[in-house]
């Protein structure tokens, strides 16, 4: 098999590091914010614990919102158009937040960020780029490039911060976004196409099959609960540092340090849940982590090494079900449903988000610091227990083939006969964009009599 950067067409490597890059930054917008917001809040006219976490959560409730009808648009008037239209209501956005001096201006700026909900637009412009051979390996990339940049994000916050002041993180934000538009306009490529793709975007009729399954709301539960939880601490976490003799110029640092090593610890247990098969049992171990850090920095001895070892136990469960959420989703969706499904789960994502944002503010405010970890690890005992029954995840991988000059009349035909191969567990055929959707046991997959029926250039 040859190295994947041999197989892209130049237009498709362009496409994928503009689209990516842009993807990255936008989201180390929005989390640069997330550690230092809570300290330098007492510079802003009428914040309160409540507020901060509003601030910090709202951009949520605004993408949640608005990321089907930007993906709809872009649709309509063309992926890039929508796309500028996106990052320009993100840049001014955070102008809007720094130039603030009170709570509500900050707010603003973070509401108008997320209705700047270009995710879907990004997916479908990567989709519209892409041959179908490359395509999961395109998406795989986006999906690294956000884990960097939240990483990246938890470091530069502090620093720029330090260095700024919270408006010098917005105005960084800004000057990147619209660094954004220029690699938009000048590197990415014209989308030869515009198709609605089913293994991106989002299919109205497809919904209710999505809708109705219960594994997958366990997963959409998942997320939801993952971010709601990530923005109530971070309401705390920051101030923790603090009363542990941490300078908040050397927050940074202490981040860099717990998330170095969450990734490093996160590791093996990826490989045990995807060469092992073991993908529920490792999610469940890490939901568990996350509670048992929440119920420890809730301790009144999480105070230095027992503050950053909760840290590190709570990022390494973070990070670990950040990566095997989606994985978990591509297996358990329906063939040809990943980009609906996936759009129900990001929408999760984001309400979780906000929803967190507020929490975390509230229970500050009523009860005190300590009181969002206790109610975090409350909900992480909840979320453990629904995750329970959830099936494990059969080994299925999805496969976008095209159909090239098959004649319609023959699709039925072909159809039966994928199905009846060894390893075709889900077939799907789209005419009118002239691709099949497989769902696929790889380690069963007869992939000589599949190659038989639908020739492909794969190497």
């Amino acid at each position: 098999m040859r190295n994947l950067s041999t197989l892209l067409l130049a237009s498709e490597r362009r496409a994928i590091s503009g689209l990516a890059g842009l993807y990255a930054s936008r989201m180390l917008g929005l989390f640069m914010v997330l550690p230092v917001l809570a300290l330098y809040a007492d510079t802003l006219s009428g914040a309160t614990p409540f507020l901060v976490g509003v601030a910090l959560g709202v951009y949520g409730l605004t993408q949640a919102t608005l990321q089907i009808p930007f993906g709809l648009l872009s649709d309509r008037f063309g992926r890039k158009r929508i796309i500028a239209l996106g990052l320009l209501i993100f840049a001014l956005g955070s102008m809007v937040a720094a130039s603030a001096d009170s709570i509500g201006g900050i707010i603003a700026g973070r509401a108008l960020q997320g209705a700047g909900a270009v995710a879907a637009a990004i997916m479908a412009l990567l989709a519209d780029q892409t041959r179908e051979q490359v395509r999961t390996a395109a998406m795989a990339t986006i999906g690294l490039s956000i884990g960097v940049s939240f990483a990246i994000a938890m470091v530069l916050g502090p620093w720029l911060a330090s260095q700024a002041g919270l408006a010098g993180v917005f105005w960084v934000t800004a000057a990147l976004t619209l660094l954004g538009l220029f690699v938009l306009w000048r590197w990415v490529p014209p989308a030869p196409r515009r198709l609605r793709h089913k293994d991106v975007g989002m299919d109205r009729a497809q919904f209710k099959s999505v809708a109705t399954r219960w594994d997958l709301w366990r997963l959409n539960a998942s997320i939801f609960s993952l971010h709601l939880i990530l923005m109530a601490i971070f309401v705390a976490i920051p101030f923790r540092l603090v009363e542990a003799g941490v300078a908040i110029e050397y927050h940074g640092l202490a981040y860099l340090s717990i998330m170095a090593l969450s990734f490093v610890a996160m590791v093996p247990l990826m490989i045990l849940a995807e060469k092992r098969q073991q993908i529920k049992a490792v999610c469940l171990v890490a939901i568990g982590a996350i509670g048992l850090s929440l119920v420890a920095l809730a301790l009144p001895v999480s105070h230095g090494h027992a503050l950053f070892a909760g840290l590190f136990v709570y990022f390494t469960g973070f990070n670990l079900l950040e990566a095997t959420l989606p994985s978990m989703l591509s297996k358990l969706a329906p063939a040809g449903a990943k980009g609906t499904a996936m759009g129900v789960y990001s929408t999760s994502q984001f309400l979780g988000a906000f929803l967190g944002g507020t929490l975390g503010g509230a229970l500050s405010s009523a009860f005190g610091l300590d009181a969002v970890f206790v109610g975090c690890a409350v909900l992480a005992l909840g979320w453990w227990l629904f995750m329970w029954r959830l099936p494990s995840p059969p080994p299925l991988s999805s496969e976008v083939v095209a159909l090239g000059d098959t004649h319609p009349d023959t699709l039925e035909l072909l159809m039966q006969r994928l199905a009846d191969v060894v390893g075709v567990e889900d077939v799907m055929v789209v005419p009118e964009e002239r691709l099949m959707y497989l769902k696929v046991n790889r380690k069963a997959l007869d992939r000589g009599a599949l190659d038989k029926l639908i020739p492909t250039d794969k190497p």
